[in-house]
């Protein structure tokens, strides 16, 4: 299974970022080869819509779970219709996949923050 995580940086032990539309990397494990790969965000410094585009890509790249700790309902809704599962977490990356290999996270049935929470501010 390919698991799209929202990071502070580019290793198994940065932080899941609480930012999802705005997070610098997302992380992208595949549970079955017991490998990762590392993305840019490149919705990150967009004005608007970043979670819709973030959310996009990792569609776009195959996830079929993300784990993070703020969804915003365009994001939410973006991930969902693309038959993403949406797993809430926090702590290392490490420690996020572990937990998800172990049943330990709870599946996400809505979004957890406001519309444009994430908005970027000049």
């Amino acid at each position: 299974m390919k698991i799209g995580i929202p990071a502070t940086d580019k290793t198994l032990e940065s932080q899941v970022d609480a930012r999802f539309g705005r997070c610098p990397y997302f992380i992208i494990v595949n549970t079955q080869k017991d490998d990762f790969k590392v993305i840019p965000n490149g919705a990150a410094q967009t004005s608007g819509g970043a979670g819709i585009q973030a959310a996009q890509n990792l569609v776009n790249e195959g996830v079929e779970a993300v784990i993070g700790a703020n969804f915003g309902p365009n994001a939410f809704t973006t991930l969902f219709h693309g038959g993403v599962r949406i797993f809430n977490g926090s702590g290392s990356i490490s420690t996020v996949i572990e937990q998800f290999k172990n049943n330990e996270l709870t599946e996400m049935k809505d979004s957890n923050v406001p519309k444009k929470s994430g908005e970027f501010k000049r």
